[in-house]
């Protein structure tokens, strides 16, 4: 089933169960699809949205709840976390499972080595291999500080 149609079909069932919570986060996702058939369609380069595109406004969403999070841990707002973290699981549920720490490191190692980068310097060349390969499956952020902390110490 495409990405968007299951987004929609979740949507009205929690519709039905009147799960507040969950309506309201599933509004933001469809509104942001919604934003992003209008945009594609009148940009220079007319198209359909399509499962990448979804993809990206999911991680996009969960990214921006990820900042909020840790706002709000810092300031002790444990009523507004709580909202973001059930969005945050909730958004995460369509996108591909990340790679834990050790296998993304593993990952890092092994492009490193195929690249041939030796210092910081290289970590754009790196980064770029990473997201060629392992777009759907690596968490950048973790990725960045893992590529900064081996090229870092060579």
């Amino acid at each position: 089933m495409p990405l968007r149609d299951k987004i929609e079909t979740d949507y009205k069932n929690a519709l039905k169960s009147k799960d507040k919570n969950k309506i309201s986060t599933y509004r933001l996702i469809l509104s942001g699809i919604k934003d992003l058939d209008i945009s594609n369609r009148s940009g220079p380069e007319k198209k359909e949205t399509d499962e990448n595109d979804i993809k990206k406004l999911l991680k996009k969403m969960i990214k921006q709840r990820s900042e909020s999070i840790e706002v709000f841990k810092k300031s002790n707002r444990n009523d507004l976390l709580e909202v973001e973290e059930l969005e945050v699981s909730l958004l995460s549920e369509y996108l591909p499972k990340l790679l834990g720490e050790d296998e993304t490191k593993k990952i890092c190692l092994d492009i490193i080595e195929k690249t041939g980068a030796s210092s910081i310097k290289d970590m754009g060349k790196v980064m770029g291999e990473l997201k060629e390969k392992y777009s759907d499956s690596i968490d950048f952020s973790k990725a960045g500080g893992i590529l900064k902390e081996i090229l870092n110490k060579k």
